[in-house]
């Protein structure tokens, strides 16, 4: 299914409720292709009716925070789920994935019942229906709630990581492969927080590799 909307609203769900499932839940991540950090999910369950809350990506990082209070201030349930960087090295980052989103929902399931999924392109093992297709955090107002917290969730932790280890500048770019970031990474080597198994960071794991020898080339 494809769906391409210009802003949220309850499609998705709807042809799940028409099918019988009552409470639809909308799961999303954050995350997934930084260079260091956890995978981030979560998942939020709200009542019918009109929000404000739209695709994490469209928004700036202070909308989000406020949009982020709202959700967890009228949602009837939200849950949060991580992998860590060591998880996606273990697993991969698509397994890790669906490992936070599995966190997200057990940690809803903790307060809410739920029946059925709509996930942005999270093809979800689960015991009811799950509607993923792409771009649905442009298309739910559930999945677009769910992308803002799992958004503001994980740069949260990503800052709180830097203020322990400010070298590499997760605060400025979350994790992700921004040039300040690769330069921090050839000339410090990776942390705890990187995944070893994404090619940027794997080559400073090279037996010839030196942050020496990685800051003197070009």
């Amino acid at each position: 299914m494809r769906v391409y909307a210009t802003r949220p609203g309850w499609t998705l769900e709807r042809t799940l409720w028409t099918r019988g499932y009552a409470r639809v839940a909308g799961v999303d991540e954050a995350g997934r292709g930084a260079l260091a950090g956890p995978v981030v999910a979560a998942a939020v369950l709200l009542s019918y009716g009109d929000y404000p809350f739209d695709d994490s990506k469209k928004l700036p990082p202070a909308a989000r925070d406020v949009l982020a209070a709202e959700v967890k201030r009228c949602a009837l349930a939200w849950g949060v789920g991580l992998a860590s960087a060591a998880e996606v090295d273990a697993l991969n980052v698509l397994r890790a994935t669906h490992l936070a989103a599995q966190r997200a929902l057990s940690a809803l399931a903790y307060t809410t019942p739920f029946d059925a999924l709509v996930t942005d392109y999270l093809k979800l093992s689960f015991v009811g229906p799950v509607a993923a297709p792409p771009r649905a955090d442009a298309a739910s107002f559930q999945v677009a709630a769910a992308s803002i917290v799992a958004k503001t969730t994980r740069d949260s932790l990503m800052t709180h990581l830097h203020e322990h280890d400010p070298r590499y500048g997760f605060a400025s770019h979350k994790g992700y492969g921004a040039p300040v970031h690769l330069r921090a990474l050839s000339q410090y080597g990776p942390s705890p927080q990187h995944r070893l198994s994404f090619a940027p960071v794997a080559r400073c794991l090279t037996p010839n590799w030196t942050p020496q020898a990685q800051t003197s080339q070009p």
